[in-house]
This record gives C-alpha cells, sequence and structure tokens, in this order.
C-alpha cells in the first residue's frame, strides 16, 4: 500500500503545481499573447481547483488527498523513499491552520483577479 500512498501524493503535488503553475502559465501567456490563455475549459478547472481547496480551508475540512495518503500509509513507521521525502518537504509546512486558510483565500482572489484581467473566452 506504500506505493498508492506515494502516488496519492505525487498527484497531490502535481495538482498543487497545476493551481500555481497555472497562475504564472496565464500570465506570461498574456504577456506573450498566446490565444490558450482565454481557453474557458481549462480556466474552469483551474478556478474549481483553488475554489475547492479554499472552500475546504475556510469550512475547516481536511484535504480528501491528504486523508487518503494517510489512510494508505496506516501509519507504519517506516523510513520514507525518496519521492516521498521530496514532496512531503516541499508540500507539508508547520504552520498554524490560519496562516494556510489566509493563503487559499488569497490565492483565489488573485485567480479571479486574473479571469477579471485576462478572461477567457
Amino acid at each position: 500500500m506504500r506505493w498508492l500512498a506515494v502516488t496519492v501524493l505525487v498527484l497531490h503535488a502535481l495538482l498543487v503545481l497545476f493551481i500555481v503553475g497555472g497562475v504564472i502559465a496565464i500570465w506570461a501567456g498574456a504577456a506573450f499573447r498566446h490565444g490558450w490563455v482565454h481557453n474557458r475549459a481549462f480556466r474552469m478547472l483551474h478556478l474549481a481547483a483553488i475554489g475547492i481547496v479554499a472552500a475546504l480551508a475556510v469550512l475547516d475540512i481536511p484535504c480528501p488527498l491528504t486523508v487518503l495518503e494517510d489512510r494508505l500509509r496506516t501509519g507504519e513507521a517506516s523510513q520514507q523513499g525518496f519521492i516521498q521525502r521530496w514532496v512531503s518537504d516541499w508540500m507539508y509546512y508547520d504552520l498554524p491552520g490560519w496562516v494556510f486558510v489566509v493563503a487559499y483565500v488569497a490565492f483565489l482572489m488573485i485567480v479571479l483577479l486574473t479571469w477579471r484581467h485576462i478572461p477567457p473566452r
């Protein structure tokens, strides 16, 4: 089951990259006048992704991917593999919960402002 937990962790990291990298890609694409930045399906999926993350944080609901990963690990105390350690260190920080709520909602606001200034078609 460890490999499934690592797979969930990597998928979780890819989702984070999609959310953060998506905004950066939209801004860069708009600066270079690439038409794909106005793709409605991509933009809706991006907005939905950060919207769900922010809603879960505001409602104090644990991330389903994190819960699934924890359950797949079954609490066994074994040494982490390279990918698991690298992705975990990159994604998880020991900060108070309210910091994440503020960060996720602020990022949602950035995505909404991006939507307004670089609208989809």
